[in-house]
């Protein structure tokens, strides 16, 4: 198993060079990650949404989806991380008028040997870009904000929830 550099960083070798971990002698354990982030847009556009009247359809049903595929893809967007069996991926989607936007939650699950934090966090920045893409055409001006890990649990790191 490869052990961190001084910096505290495994992706890179005692030369400096990037490589993937070595995971093989990790124990395989349940682990969790839960991610968010928002689509920030006029209260018009929200509306539209809401409403299903966008011109592309389902706006946020096909975020969801998106988020899905973007999880399951992960391995092959983010050169170092591990391809996992994904054992749940879950998308919640909500519109919040105080933003105004569209509020995006991603939960992943695996039972493996390393964590889902960036599959969690791939598929909240591919549905918030999804969401984007739908309705570029009425508002080009929206903003994808706060892209974050709130929680994660399992492996040897344990629990870690971000503070509100």
């Amino acid at each position: 198993m490869t052990t961190p550099d001084a910096a505290g960083l495994t992706h890179f070798d005692g030369e400096g060079r990037a490589h993937m971990v070595d995971v093989s002698a990790k124990p395989v354990t349940d682990r969790i990650a839960v991610a968010c982030g928002s689509v920030v847009m006029s209260t018009d556009t929200l509306a539209m949404i809401t409403s299903g009247q966008a011109k592309k359809g389902d706006v946020l049903g096909v975020a969801r989806l998106a988020g899905i595929m973007g999880a399951k893809r992960t391995a092959d967007l983010i050169p170092l991380c591990h391809p996992l069996p994904i054992t749940k991926v879950a998308l919640d989607l909500r519109p919040d008028p105080s933003l105004p936007g569209i509020v995006v939650e991603a939960t992943v699950k695996t039972g493996g040997q390393t964590g889902v934090e960036m599959e969690a966090l791939t598929a909240v920045s591919i549905a918030c870009l999804t969401i984007y893409d739908m309705v570029k055409a009425v508002e080009k001006s929206m903003r994808i904000e706060g892209i974050r890990l709130i929680l994660k649990d399992g492996g040897k790191s344990g629990r870690y929830e971000a503070t509100p």
